[in-house]
């Protein structure tokens, strides 16, 4: 065995310092700064809580669809075979490598008004009239922005899962006289659910995080459609620092402890052995 580097580990603190911990560091001692009537006055103003209750809905719901949603695609792209499955594949990183601009122009030249399909519910069309619906500022337009962004996180995490579970454990329920559903709840289901948190989770703290395709469709409407990045960025533009910091910091601890959660539910669902 080749000695190893001991200034191997030195670089990755280093990095891990200098890009990760020191501006998180520097962030929650600015707000620590601030004395602690003012920060609460500011966390806790009308439309702060405002755009977290919307921040935090609209982040659940696009989480949850594409839990559901996303295990459905790394199922179909994991046992079956298709034309064009290796293109779908790759489609599904897409969001990651899109720029944000782009991704909400081409969501709001299909949704907007006048757009592809956004045209069919314009004011004085049937639909228009049955459901009167303006994507440019609804909670809708919210919605799609985090699916869109977080489409990758639950298939990217159910996939390498689907593909180490053995085959011989599946043909070995059947024998015993499972069927589909039986075998898929108590033989591939189980494995699957630290995978499925995982990808929860990280689509959640994405969809919070979301910023650049929700600030160009959305209308940014406060107490209606200004989610808490954007509220954060309009306090910035107003040189308001002790606002914006304040708001980042809470955006900082509910994704802390969205992955404190997450630790916290793997452990429970996975056997000692499996932990490592």
């Amino acid at each position: 065995m080749k000695p190893r580097s001991p200034w191997l580990p030195g670089l990755m603190f280093t990095y891990l310092g200098w890009l990760l911990l020191l501006p998180l560091g520097a962030l929650a001692w600015t707000g620590w700064q601030y004395p602690r009537s003012e920060w609460w006055s500011l966390v806790t103003a009308p439309v702060a809580l405002a755009a977290y209750q919307l921040t935090l809905g609209t982040a659940v719901t696009a989480a949850l669809l594409n839990t559901g949603l996303g295990f459905v695609l790394a199922w179909v792209l994991v046992r079956y075979q298709f034309p064009g499955r290796r293109v779908l594949d790759s489609l599904v990183d897409l969001p990651f490598a899109m720029p944000s601009v782009v991704a909400a122009i081409t969501l709001a030249t299909l949704y907007g008004d006048g757009g592809v399909l956004g045209q069919f519910w314009e004011e004085g069309t049937t639909l228009g009239r049955l459901l009167p619906w303006n994507f440019t500022a609804s909670v809708e337009a919210v919605v799609l922005a985090q699916l869109f962004v977080t489409l990758p996180f639950v298939v990217r995490t159910v996939q390498p899962v689907l593909l180490e579970l053995e085959p011989e454990v599946e043909e070995a329920a059947y024998t015993l006289g499972a069927g589909d559903w039986l075998c898929f709840w108590r033989v591939i289901f189980p494995p699957l659910i630290p995978a499925l948190v995982t990808g929860f989770t990280l689509a959640l703290a994405r969809g919070i995080g979301e910023f650049g395709v929700i600030i160009m469709i959305s209308g940014n409407i406060p107490y209606k459609t200004l989610v808490a990045t954007v509220y954060v960025y309009q306090k910035l533009e107003e040189f308001d620092y002790p606002a914006a910091t304040a708001i980042a910091l809470v955006l900082l601890l509910v994704s802390l402890g969205l992955f404190a959660l997450t630790q916290s539910v793997q452990r429970w669902v996975m056997p000692p052995t499996t932990q490592g």
